[in-house]
């Protein structure tokens, strides 16, 4: 199949959907790469690269839509793209199915087969296909650059000949991907990080990075993130009036702000409202990364930098990923590679469009003149949290008390019943067996006594240690099978040596394991 890469049309749009090394792999998979002339220039890919490895440079996008079996590109196609798509092309592109609907009718009436990648399901298996954490992952880092591009003073703090300089105070409300890469850059960059988000489950992961997280006093248990496939959901309004009240408690400390709270096919919720930021400092940034959805802020205006009346600056940018376009378009035109490699199984350069593939049909959003969005839900539940155990009861100390009495009791009992088993089956087998037996015997039944409370009662991880500790007792086998090794009975002469080399095993094999074993805690 040929895979065709169109250049951008979106103006400001700088990525592209192929670099020369993701057309290697799609190459290596039987495919012919086409990309239109100068689509990478922006990204810092030239014509001649491509050229280097193999790819045929189109001199215009009409022919490139024409000739290629498959189209990948970045953003949401245009309605004169949509136009060009026929019932035998493949469109790979973001696309913005819950707010397109227009263009979910055009492909349709194409018949052509559309695949969305922000419409990738959260999956372990998917996450090589995560198109939408991949540009996530670069907005939050660029968000905490952009931030400190216009923030005045330094992130960490120091103390200078000429000057105490505080650190700064971030925060980041959603702990998302997006969130979670502003929270490690502003951690790396020195500032005391502070994060919110509505997921309790990602509190762990945001401490784990260095983070403070916000917690609210708020009795309702939350829902899991897992159950709406790793997003944040609505929330009840009790919840969100706590959280506004966080939120006016801790804005005049904060010095940056970068919001990120987004659900799925909703307008942004408003979660900085304007009497938060009149309390913020003045010469505070607040980045706000939900813009291109209506915005976190009040006073957010897509595409623009506006600075308040007290001197705070809030940032609506909508391009972050665009304005680091080489390292977007490197893990974009990566996540599209193995989209197309799920699509090739045979690895022979056909398209296999497999509807019963979780990932393929989830991203599907159009096939062969149908509209399948929404898809179904996939059949591996998405971020499964940890389920939580039930709570334990806390007992009084009466209770607590009575409790081990009575398992006290139970113990008794059951050492009684067996000391005076094994004390009846003693005196029976004393009637019949010779006095010399039964001192051998005695003697047996001792050391498997002993035996027992020496290695049983011990924890499994404790065992290794204990084997060099219990080589004593090996010595006492190999003393008892030498005292008798000289006896005239074969069968004595056999028993005694078959113990000698057991009980060697262990003592050498002993010494050898905890030697290996003390090893791994040498530098050398």
């Amino acid at each position: 199949m040929k895979i065709g890469v169109p250049k951008e049309v979106i103006a400001g749009e700088n990525r592209v959907a192929m670099t020369p090394e993701s057309a290697v792999a799609l190459q290596k998979l039987g495919h012919e790469c086409l990309i239109e002339k100068g689509a990478g220039a922006a990204a810092g890919f030239s014509d001649e690269a491509y050229e280097a490895v193999g790819v045929r440079v189109v001199k215009t996008a009409a022919a490139l839509w024409k000739e290629a079996d498959v189209i990948a590109k970045v953003r949401v196609p245009t309605e004169a793209e949509l136009k060009r798509l026929t019932k035998d092309k493949t469109l790979i592109s973001f696309f913005n199915p819950g707010g397109n609907e227009e263009g979910l009718e055009l492909a349709k009436a194409k018949g052509a087969n559309v695949i969305a990648m922000e419409m990738v399901p959260r999956i372990s298996r998917a996450q090589k296909m995560d198109a939408l954490s991949s540009m996530a992952n670069i907005a939050g880092y660029r968000a905490v650059i952009e931030a400190g591009n216009n923030f005045g003073r330094f992130f960490t703090g120091q103390v200078t000949a000429a000057g105490k300089v505080p650190p700064a105070k971030v925060l980041v409300v959603g702990a998302g991907v997006a969130g979670l890469a502003a929270i490690g850059t502003s951690v790396s960059l020195g500032a005391i990080t502070y994060a919110f988000d509505v997921r309790p489950e990602v509190a762990e992961q945001v401490e784990s990075m260095g983070a403070e997280f916000v917690y609210l006093d708020f009795e309702d248990e939350l829902q899991d993130g897992s159950a709406t496939g790793g997003y944040a959901s609505v929330q009840s309004e009790e919840f969100r009036q706590a959280q506004l009240a966080k939120f006016r408690e801790i804005a005049p400390e904060m010095d940056i702000v970068i919001t990120t709270a987004l659900i799925p096919n909703r307008p942004a919720p408003k979660l900085w409202t304007e009497d938060m930021v009149a309390a913020m400092k003045p010469g505070s940034v607040i980045v706000d990364l939900a813009a291109e959805r209506g915005g976190n802020v009040e006073g957010t205006v897509p595409d623009e930098k506006v600075v308040t009346k007290n001197g705070v600056t809030i940032i609506g940018y909508t391009d972050f990923p665009s304005r680091m376009a080489a390292q977007a378009s490197t893990l974009y035109s990566n996540n599209v590679r193995h989209m197309i490699a799920d699509l090739t199984p045979g690895k022979d350069g056909k398209i296999v469009h497999n509807m019963d593939d979780d990932v393929i049909r989830g991203a599907t959003v159009t096939y062969q003149g149908e509209i399948t969005f929404p898809p179904p839900p996939p059949k591996v539940q998405a971020i499964a949290a940890k389920p939580k155990p039930a709570p334990v009861p806390e007992l009084t100390p009466e209770e607590k008390r009575a409790r081990e009495i009575a398992e006290f009791r139970k113990q008794t009992k059951q050492q009684a019943v067996l000391i005076g088993t094994g004390a009846v089956l003693l005196l029976g087998l004393g009637v019949v067996a010779p006095p010399s037996f039964m001192q051998h015997f005695i003697v047996f039944v001792l050391a498997v006594f002993v035996g027992f409370q020496v290695i049983w009662n011990v924890s499994h991880a404790l065992h290794t240690p204990l084997m060099a500790i219990t080589n004593a007792i090996s010595s006492i086998i190999i003393l008892g099978a030498l005292l008798q090794i000289g006896s005239g009975s074969f069968l004595v002469i056999l028993l005694a040596a078959i113990s000698v080399f057991m009980a060697g095993i262990n003592i050498f094999g002993g010494f050898l394991v905890t030697r290996r074993m003390l090893a791994m805690f040498q530098k050398s």
